[in-house]
């Protein structure tokens, strides 16, 4: 069984977010949610310094299997 790192937040939809010391967020998604989306296909991010709210959408990713 794998460790969760305490350093990490999780979503209910396998996405975390982990605090920076600088007061930055650094997002990504889960070993599980790696293997469920397959081959990546398509990113759109936004520009890093771009601040959002609780809930906003902020990017999109497609893949194969998606």
């Amino acid at each position: 069984m794998s460790q969760v790192p305490a350093t990490l937040r999780y979503t209910k939809d396998h996405e975390w977010v982990r605090q920076e010391s600088d007061g930055t967020v650094t997002i990504g998604i889960t070993d599980h949610a790696q293997a469920a989306l397959g081959d990546v296909t398509f990113v759109d991010l936004p520009k890093a310094g771009k601040t959002f709210s609780t809930g906003e959408v902020f990017g999109t990713v497609e893949s194969v299997k998606a």
